[in-house]
């Protein structure tokens, strides 16, 4: 700042030494950023320092926090566009007179940024919001460089009803990607400056797989693989040629049961996206976070996602004159005393949980963003079958980042505080993301279950049917039919009243059994699901000691047409999804009885599917 441009006081100055603080008054004449506005606010040492607000002529204006003649801090800026009164409006945090840390941009074409600055340009993790009212509604969720997109980012398109997933470089998609189209066709290409190049993989509808060159409208280009759903491959050079042009010789497909061949669906995105890799620019701000002490007063400019809308985060600018800022962080519980109190294994769990719940808690704020990259990936368009393997491995992955996380911020707790960390902190927990997991899970279970019926929705629906043919049989006919042996069939003391023999005979016919595993579909947690699981096998296993007047320990050949009766009786929608589930986001070091069930459930599941009945099946 020139020295003319400081106020003078008294005669001249000459005599008198200005206060080192105080507030003041001042129009800037002298060349540079600062030339022709007005500042108000807080000086100290001849310098804006503290709050104040400075005002140019063209209306441009900031708001905030200052440090030795420089924007330092929260403010807001607005910054006319053109000469039609729209502005943008910066709502952000300034380091040494630029935007670094997180923000809001409320653009004067209606576009709306929430991500990270640095020396005043888009940098790091951020959400670009393009409104129906600009023309072209679409979002933009990763990351960004110098003020573009860069490295791995989800553009959703909702004009062209379209979503890419992938790589982009200097604002254009550029390396590997995929694209979800709104009718479930999906694909993965290279991509060289928006340009799709090379070969790849076309994942059309009824799970016609294509591999090769094809264009922009999905016609096959060269030398390519088209593997239909029974299995068969036709392997040949095609010209310019679409599937519903494509005519293939009948002798070469192969006849027999009309049911199609069971190929599992083909995932995408696994190798060429790492998981480690997808959101490493999101992860950095809350690292940063710990480097830089854990201060609650620089909380949210490096962690600034949980708020979501601009208002949340300052109502006006006339707010910034006020201490509530200061009150509200004094006010923050000290989570970093609270860690420590709750380091030991038995009370993390606990502690975890309701810091996951706190949207003041850095945890709380790590998953809420969390929150918002899985959706706009997985959610709406993005719920493709082709995506179930990438979407399963990352809610994985938040569970470890998560526990990762907070062991950081338990060190830099232990740190602060003078104490000493403990010794083997690494065994106490041979996979901290484990015990992470279902604790977040319920913030996910909605979009991750739908994908788990959408990559099962064929074999759900041939299990469905069996269901509805076996559910014509009644019990005593139903038992026979599946094989269960006589002495197991609850059916005793028949000499009752008749309404006490059928009460009875109801409770006896696994009753007990089918509703505890009707409670399956009402908990979000893999364990608990195991543990319910278990729960109907010690029923069935009740039952038959009752019968039997002994204990007994069914072996599996008489376990499972008693368990798939009760499968039966349950009905349970979409069980394909829920055991799939189970079985993937479950503790791997969580085997012995109940992986023992859960093959045994995937047995009776498999089994209701293959059966072959007239809907009108029945007593014989």
């Amino acid at each position: 700042m020139d020295k003319r441009d400081l106020p003078m006081w008294g005669d001249g100055g000459k005599g008198f030494a200005p206060p080192p603080c105080r507030v003041a008054t001042f129009a800037f004449r002298a060349e540079g950023r600062l030339k022709s506005a007005t500042y108000e606010g807080e000086w100290c040492l001849g310098k804006p320092h503290g709050k104040g607000k400075l005002v140019w002529p063209n209306g441009q204006n900031f708001a905030g926090d200052f440090k030795e003649g420089l924007e330092n801090g929260f403010g807001i800026s607005l910054i006319p566009q053109g000469s039609n009164d729209h502005y943008n409006c910066y709502k952000c945090h300034w380091r040494k007179g630029q935007m670094d840390g997180y923000g809001i941009c409320e653009y004067g074409n209606e576009m709306v940024y929430k991500g990270y600055f640095k020396d005043n340009m888009r940098e790091g993790f951020g959400i670009l919001d393009s409104p129906p009212s600009t023309g072209h509604p679409f979002r933009y969720t990763g990351h960004w460089t110098k003020d573009k997109r860069a490295g791995y980012g989800v553009l959703d398109d909702k004009e062209r009803g379209e979503r890419y997933i992938g790589m982009w470089e200097n604002d254009q998609r550029h390396g590997p990607g995929i694209v979800v189209l709104q009718s479930g066709v999906c694909f993965q290409r290279t991509f060289h400056l928006d340009k799709m190049v090379g070969s790849g993989v076309l994942l059309l509808e009824d799970d016609l797989v294509y591999e090769g060159n094809f264009t922009n409208d999905f016609k096959f280009v060269g030398k390519g693989k088209l593997t239909f759903p029974n299995g068969f491959v036709l392997e040949e050079t095609f010209t310019n040629k679409s599937i519903e042009g494509l005519q293939v010789p009948g002798a070469m497909i192969p006849s027999g049961d009309q049911q199609s061949f069971a190929k599992s669906a083909i995932q995408l995105g696994q190798e060429d996206f790492p998981v480690e890799k997808r959101w490493e620019n999101l992860y950095d701000q809350f690292l940063a976070f710990i480097h830089a002490g854990g201060q609650a007063d620089t909380e949210e400019s490096f962690m600034g996602f949980h708020v979501q809308t601009s208002r949340e985060l300052r109502k006006s600018q006339e707010n910034l004159f006020c201490d509530g800022g200061n009150k509200e962080a004094s006010e923050k519980t000290d989570f970093l005393e609270e860690l420590i109190k709750h380091q030991e294994p038995e009370a993390q769990p606990s502690y975890l949980q309701q810091a996951l719940e706190s949207s003041l808690h850095p945890l709380g704020k790590l998953l809420k963003t969390l929150i918002l990259v899985f959706q706009s990936t997985y959610s709406g368009i993005g719920t493709n079958k082709h995506l179930l393997r990438m979407a399963q491995e990352e809610v994985k992955d938040y569970a470890k980042k998560i526990w990762e996380f907070y062991q950081s911020l338990l060190q830099l707790a232990l740190k602060v505080k003078g104490f000493n960390s403990p010794k083997n902190t690494e065994k106490r927990y041979v996979d901290g993301g484990f015990i992470v997991l279902p604790l977040i899970l319920p913030y996910f279970y909605p979009d991750l279950l739908m994908l788990y019926m959408v990559a099962h929705e064929k074999q759900d629906e041939v299990y469905s049917q069996g269901i509805v043919s076996l559910s014509c049989f009644s019990d005593t006919a139903l038992l026979e039919y599946l094989g269960v042996q006589k002495d197991f069939w609850p059916v005793k003391d028949l000499a009752l009243a008749r309404d006490q023999r059928q009460s009875l005979v109801k409770d006896h016919c696994f009753l007990s059994a089918t509703e505890c595993l009707q409670k399956l579909i009402a908990t979000l947690d893999p364990q608990e699901k195991l543990e319910i699981l278990q729960k109907t096998y010690e029923e069935i296993e009740g039952t038959i000691n009752q019968l039997l007047g002994k204990e007994c320990n069914l072996p599996m050949d008489d376990l499972l047409p008693l368990l798939t009766y009760v499968v039966t009786r349950a009905s349970i929608q979409h069980l394909g999804a829920e055991v799939h589930l189970i079985r993937d986001l479950m503790d791997p070091t969580n085997g012995g009885k109940h992986d023992f069930l859960l093959t045994a459930l995937e047995s009776c599941y498999q089994l209701i599917q293959e059966i072959r009945l007239p809907r009108a099946a029945g007593d014989s």
